[in-house]
């Protein structure tokens, strides 16, 4: 398929990247109903591992079933759908070719203890990605964990190797540790704090979470004081954290958080388009509805992103 003009500009953007990394770039974006428009729906799907499995599907048992997730993710027409190594292979062979997959290559779990340490364990590999045909890898980092070091140091290594495989790399880049209070975690410092980390660390599409008014650290609070930066309204704040992401020069996506209101979703959307992001990736406020409440609900997201709503 011909890649469109806003597509070629947004792809003219990773100007150190080879062919084999646009092409998988441009592979997602000219997928689905969103396809050429620039912007973009992700389905992630790794909340099983995160959260456990009841506290993930329950709400929906058919969202057990793994392939549930590749259909779902189909029939949204969506940009792509991201999960675990285990989710992907259990539907790869069956979906191959049919939606961008993003291997997510590693994982938290509640069962470790509160001493432990903000941090995750690498669980898959470039080379899986490639074996089941990938589009990207996705990973975690944890800005304000003590561990913080670590895991940027492991995505540089796996970044390399993805580059050089011609496979692009999706930053998950959540605050969260020793450094940051519970309000700090979305705090919109921190937040544009966050998307410029994962994009100094070479994402080639960063994810992070919607932020609220709140400022963390004391200097940089006098910075946007001083400098009068609009942090008032959902719209603005996005609009900053696009500024920090390059300057719009790399893909953000913005997380859909804990299963909340219709409205609250979409809402959200709206803030994302008009502040210049480039969509969602939403996960349980969808899987954890009727699958036909869930559909309505994405198809309402890409009339969103599109214009139309």
């Amino acid at each position: 398929m011909k890649a469109t003009r806003t597509v070629k500009r947004i792809l003219d953007n990773y100007e150190g990247d080879n062919p084999g990394v646009k092409g998988n770039l441009c592979r997602m974006l000219m997928e689905g109903r969103l396809r050429g428009t620039g912007k973009m729906v992700i389905l992630p799907v790794d909340q099983g591992f995160e959260h456990g499995p009841a506290r993930s599907f329950a709400a929906n048992p058919e969202a057990y079933d793994p392939h549930y997730h590749y259909q779902m993710a189909i029939d949204a027409g969506l940009n792509a759908y991201a999960a675990p190594l285990g989710m992907l292979e259990a539907g790869a062979d069956t979906f191959a070719g049919q939606i961008p997959t993003i291997l997510k290559a590693n994982s938290a779990n509640s069962l470790m203890s509160d001493t432990a340490g903000k941090n995750q364990a690498v669980t898959a590999s470039v080379d899986d990605a490639l074996r089941l045909g990938c589009a990207a890898i996705g990973f975690t980092i944890y800005p304000g964990s003590d561990m913080a070091i670590d895991m940027f140091e492991e995505i540089s290594a796996l970044r390399e190797e993805a580059a050089a495989k011609g496979i692009p790399t999706v930053i998950w880049s959540y605050p969260r540790g020793e450094a940051v209070s519970k309000d700090g975690e979305t705090a919109i410092d921190i937040a544009a704090y966050a998307a410029q980390i994962a994009a100094l660390l070479g994402a080639h599409i960063i994810k992070i979470k919607l932020s609220t008014d709140h400022l963390e650290l004391g200097e940089a609070k006098k910075v946007y004081e001083a400098q009068g930066i609009d942090v008032a309204s959902q719209t603005a704040r996005v609009r900053h954290c696009m500024q920090a992401a390059f300057n719009g020069r790399r893909i953000v996506v913005f997380s859909g958080g804990a299963k909340k209101g219709e409205n609250s979703v979409y809402d959200d959307a709206r803030a994302i388009r008009d502040g210049g992001g480039n969509g969602s990736i939403i996960g349980r406020n969808t899987f954890q509805r009727p699958r036909d409440e869930a559909l309505a609900m994405l198809g309402k997201l890409v009339d969103i992103y599109k214009g139309a709503d």
